[in-house]
């Protein structure tokens, strides 16, 4: 299983249009590598990190980006070799994604008339902003590397989060049951969504 997750810190700005100059290797993974960080683990694994937390990158361009590691990583596993685990973190441009269930009436727009793009994507959840300010990351993650549970991996990353809050910022956060996500006071700091992909041939 590979899965490919959205995370996203911070709060939307609808008012800000940056032009900063996004990285145009962000489609060219040979020249991203030249910003990728490579982490390794007691266990001898390696997470492969690209850091472009300054950059505001357009979102089919990171999506796309995204798929073809996806596809690399697949490929490696059906021929039996081992990958690492690699994490994507940046800004978009203002944008609005769906989720694969989601529904056009939660939109407080006319789709013909967005303010912004909207990409309908293959991940979960509803409408999602993204936009300058706010970190967005992608982590891509082989869970035969790790626990072969989807729950398991949620629950994971809502403690990685509630220990960054409060080891780096003081802040103190807490999971609700019943809910996916970080939580403090009674708005959510941490949003997730997830796309799940089981390889046929193992």
């Amino acid at each position: 299983m590979i899965l490919s997750t959205t995370h996203s810190f911070g709060s939307p700005n609808h008012s800000t249009r940056s032009h900063t100059p996004y990285l145009n290797a962000v489609s060219k993974l040979s020249q991203a590598s030249l910003f990728s960080t490579s982490v390794t683990y007691k266990e001898k694994r390696l997470c492969e990190c690209f850091d472009l937390h300054n950059e505001l990158v357009p979102y089919g361009e990171a999506w796309s980006w995204q798929k073809s590691i996806v596809k690399e990583k697949k490929a490696l596993i059906q021929r039996n070799h081992s990958c690492s685990d690699t994490l994507i973190i940046l800004q978009h441009h203002p944008v609005y994604t769906l989720g694969n269930g989601s529904s056009e009436e939660y939109l407080n727009f006319e789709i013909i008339d967005a303010p912004y793009d909207v990409y309908r994507t293959d991940r979960g959840g509803e409408v999602t902003y993204h936009g300058p300010g706010q970190l967005v990351m992608y982590p891509i993650i082989n869970l035969r590397n790790h626990k072969m549970d989807l729950h398991w991996y949620l629950r994971e990353l809502e403690e990685v989060v509630i220990r960054v809050l409060s080891s780096t910022f003081s802040i103190k956060a807490s999971r609700l049951e019943g809910l996916t996500g970080v939580w403090v006071g009674i708005s959510s700091s941490y949003l997730v969504s997830l796309r799940e992909k089981y390889l046929i041939q193992m």
